[in-house]
C-alpha cells in the first residue's frame, strides 16, 4: 500500500468536496493556498473570467528573505499571508472566500489565514 498516493487522493477528494460549495468572483475572489513540502503559495483568483488576480510564494526571493527560513515553516506562511493581503488590498480586493485546498486548517494554512486577516483581508 502506497501511502503517499492514499494522502493525496485524500487531499484531492476533500478539495474537490470544498470545490463545489466555494467559487471566486471579480468582487469577492478565492483565496486558494497550495502547500508543499518546501513551499506555500496563495493565489486571488476570479473563477468567473477563469485568471489569477495576484498570487504571492515562498518561491519569490524577497519573501524568502523576509521569512528568514528556506519556506517550509509558519513564519514563512506568516510572511506569504501578508504579502497576499497587501498585493489584494492594491488591486482593490478587501473581501475573498478562503480556500484551503483540502488541507487541515492547521499549522502554515492556518498561519497564512491568520497574516491576511491581520492585513486587512475579510473571510
Amino acid at each position: 500500500m502506497n501511502t503517499r498516493h492514499d494522502r493525496r487522493a485524500a487531499r484531492d477528494r476533500r478539495h474537490r468536496r470544498v470545490r463545489k460549495h466555494v467559487a471566486g468572483t471579480a468582487g469577492r475572489p478565492r483565496l486558494a493556498v497550495f502547500r508543499s513540502l518546501r513551499h506555500i503559495q496563495a493565489q486571488l483568483v476570479d473563477d468567473a473570467a477563469g485568471r489569477t488576480l495576484a498570487a504571492a510564494s515562498t518561491t519569490e526571493s524577497d519573501l524568502r528573505k523576509g521569512a528568514g527560513s528556506p519556506g517550509l515553516t509558519v513564519a514563512a506562511a506568516t510572511v506569504v499571508g501578508k504579502a497576499i493581503a497587501e498585493r489584494a488590498r492594491a488591486i482593490g480586493v478587501d473581501e475573498v472566500v478562503f480556500d484551503r485546498g483540502g488541507y487541515l486548517y492547521h499549522g502554515r494554512v492556518r498561519a497564512l489565514a491568520e497574516a491576511a486577516r491581520e492585513g486587512g483581508l475579510r473571510f
